[in-house]
């Protein structure tokens, strides 16, 4: 994979053309919020991958176009069954952390789906590898252990795949929690468990005449009557999606109040998002519930997989990200859910108390980052073997881990190759970008800012 140079004009006009078709709309909707995006961005090589998986797909797509109009893509390791898997989208080193599942328990996965779609598994190893890349960079890594890095996790994803397919038991391939994970794993794990609901709610809400609503200021955006009224007929729609276990107690759903929040995080610039306050799990103040409705993106990966049976199985954008989230997360989120504001698809779920993102800044010791990116690797193989024929949806209708398996197992030696040569590759493609990026933001170039 070339590289461009920091001066490459017609690399920059290609970054511009690429934002125009991912960003153009929401940036033409609300350039300040976008602003505020570019700016994160702009920070640090890493950011500004984060924010740009529009650019990686591009790329990736140019390199091993698909066949049979996006149905099939080229590769090493892809055929009919293991370019149509259930991937995550987005899969970079900082999209982990913590979540507390409909089972009570406090988990360590994969989060954030808002770009989950079915497309080639290699595609979020190599998205992963090459954010592993970059980290590794950043913290002045030589390039001989990046390699280890990556090798690491091409070998721990390997074995986690390989136990998957031959059926290992539910106690021999465990999740990520209290009683299993250790290391920043389980650091994380432990924060998440001191935090929470009244902190939450206080740093959220106040009470008036003996009943909670949500503090004014702090992002909260007051609704006139009409916007209200459309909110709660959203959430009227979004009860019906939820699973009837959840509905086990209707008191839960009672609304007590509503806000408007705009989104400004580098994932969430320009998109509309309102929080409900509901009475919760008791008539104690301390059990209300916050959930978020947002609206949803197009995935950047359905711009390159157009297979038009895939993009006919779901309703909308937010139908599409819960049941991705559904299938690839075990046990996820009772409260999520999905439904329509404006004609737009929405995601619907907890404003949760209990999540702690992965934190890098304190990870140095290379022996550690090998460590955690094992379990990164072991949690990223559980996921994909997860959203198959067995997690309730028809659209992958095959065992995704055995499909993996025979795909690897007929070239072994080289799978980790393959990861380590992109993750360098990609790695510098991404700091050089990133200069350039810098450069047309700085100077103006980028239209609408």
């Amino acid at each position: 994979m070339s590289v461009p140079q920091l001066n490459d004009e017609p690399r920059g006009e290609e970054i511009l053309a690429v934002f125009d078709t991912a960003f153009g709309a929401l940036l033409a909707a609300d350039p300040a919020a976008f602003r505020v995006k570019f700016r994160k961005m702009a920070a640090s090589a890493f950011a500004f991958y984060r924010g740009t998986a529009c650019l990686f797909y591009h790329d990736l797509d140019r390199e091993n176009p698909g066949r049979g109009d996006g149905r099939e893509f080229s590769g090493p390791y892809l055929d009919e069954r293991t370019s149509r898997v259930w991937i995550h989208g987005d899969l970079h080193a900082e999209n982990f952390g913590t979540y507390m599942d409909s089972q009570g328990r406090l988990i360590f996965n994969v989060n954030d789906f808002d770009e989950a779609y079915v497309g080639p598994f290699t595609w979020d190893l190599k998205r992963f590898s090459a954010s592993i890349a970059l980290i590794g960079y950043a913290k002045a890594l030589s390039d001989e252990q990046i390699t280890e890095l990556v090798e690491v996790y091409a070998g721990a994803y390997r074995e986690r795949v390989h136990a998957l397919a031959g059926g290992a038991k539910r106690d021999e391939v465990p999740p990520f929690t209290l009683d299993t994970a250790d290391g920043p794993l389980l650091g994380a794990l432990r924060v998440a468990r001191s935090l929470t609901r009244f902190g939450l709610l206080d740093s959220m809400t106040e009470i008036r005449d003996f009943e909670r609503r949500f503090a004014p200021g702090g992002g909260a955006i007051e609704l006139d009557a009409a916007t209200r009224y459309k909110v709660l007929a959203a959430f009227d729609g979004y009860l019906e999606t939820l699973p009837e276990t959840s509905l086990a107690r209707p008191d839960s759903y009672r609304v007590k109040d509503v806000v408007g929040r705009r989104g400004i995080g580098i994932g969430s610039a320009g998109l509309p998002s309102y929080n409900i306050l509901l009475e919760g799990h008791s008539d104690a103040l301390e059990n209300d519930v916050v959930i978020y409705i947002k609206q949803a993106q197009t995935p950047a990966v359905s711009r390159h997989v157009t297979d038009p049976a895939i993009r006919d199985y779901f309703q909308h954008e937010g139908h599409r990200t819960v049941i991705s989230q559904r299938a690839l997360q075990a046990h996820a989120d009772p409260w999520l859910g999905w439904t329509e504001l404006d004609g737009a698809g929405q995601l619907v779920a907890e404003v949760s108390p209990y999540a702690v993102d992965l934190d890098w800044g304190d990870i140095d010791d290379p022996e550690e980052i090998a460590a955690v990116v094992a379990d990164l690797g072991r949690a990223t193989a559980t996921m994909h073997a997860a959203a198959d024929d067995t997690s309730g949806e028809s659209l992958v209708p095959f065992s995704t881990e055995r499909a993996i398996d025979a795909a690897i197992a007929a070239d072994e030696d080289g799978f980790a190759p393959l990861l380590v040569d992109f993750a360098h590759a990609y790695g510098a493609r991404a700091r050089a970008d990133h200069q350039i990026f810098v450069d047309l933001f700085r100077n103006g170039r980028i239209p609408g800012l």
